[in-house]
């Protein structure tokens, strides 16, 4: 996950390693357990007995791959992972696209963003203000839309604890103590000129494969925290 593009995975093989209840734990895996308020990916295998899809991947100790027949398969065996592109893809396009949102209101209204989660056909966000009387959804929106539409570059970095926390313009650093510190390295991805913040999930190699958003809910959560949900504006019915 450390590389980029996180879209189009190509297919690759690896060895059973272990067989717990029903999940499958490889030799390696390339794809995304889920995490981060991000899916987890899902695909097929291709082994000794034939196809077998995998539900959303988990992690923990290990990655797993939950199958609905694992006695289809035996320690040792090697076989081709297919990890589902488009819904791959879907995930990466809204996990940039909730960068660019959170970047946007945080530059506009100072608003924290203190949750979110992505799924397949939308997103939604947890904004934290001083005020929230100073919200408005068409100001978000159009800041937003027209980052996607401004052909900037997306990166991907391996960066160190220190230049992490000691970078001036990284955001979204206060959950480092809660990282071991026999870690140190993390993934930090940058939106050139927009967003620079440490994350571990799969996003797209440019704003320009981000289709331009509409804010659909805005909901009170509470004092100073409004949750607002996005959808791609070509898919809206």
């Amino acid at each position: 996950m450390t590389s980029h593009p996180g879209t189009n995975p190509e297919p690759f093989t690896a060895t059973v390693a272990e067989i717990d209840g029903d999940f499958i734990i490889l030799s390696e895996s390339y794809c995304y357990p889920r995490g981060g308020g991000q899916p987890g990916d899902r695909g097929s295998f291709n082994g000794n007995l034939g196809d077998s899809e995998f539900g959303e991947v988990l992690g923990g100790n290990f990655i797993r791959h939950p199958v609905d027949s694992p006695d289809k398969f035996s320690v040792g065996e090697q076989i081709e992972c297919r990890i589902n592109q488009e819904v791959r893809n879907r995930h990466a396009k809204m996990h940039t696209a909730q960068h660019i949102v959170s970047a946007m209101a945080d530059d506009l209204w100072g608003a924290e963003t203190a949750g979110n989660q992505i799924s397949t056909h939308y997103t939604r966000i947890d904004l934290l203000f001083e005020n929230r009387e100073v919200y408005d959804s068409q100001i978000l929106e159009d800041s937003v839309n027209e980052i996607i539409g401004s052909n900037t570059e997306v990166l991907v970095h391996d960066w160190s604890r220190e230049k992490i926390v000691g970078h001036e313009q990284m955001r979204h650093t206060k959950f480092m103590d809660r990282i071991p510190s026999s870690i140190p390295t993390l993934r930090v991805v940058e939106i050139q000129g927009i967003d620079l913040c440490p994350c571990a999930g799969t996003h797209v190699g440019n704003t320009d494969d981000v289709e331009s958003i509409v804010i659909t809910n805005v909901k009170s959560k509470g004092a100073g925290k409004f949750r607002i949900t996005y959808q791609f504006e070509n898919e809206l019915e």
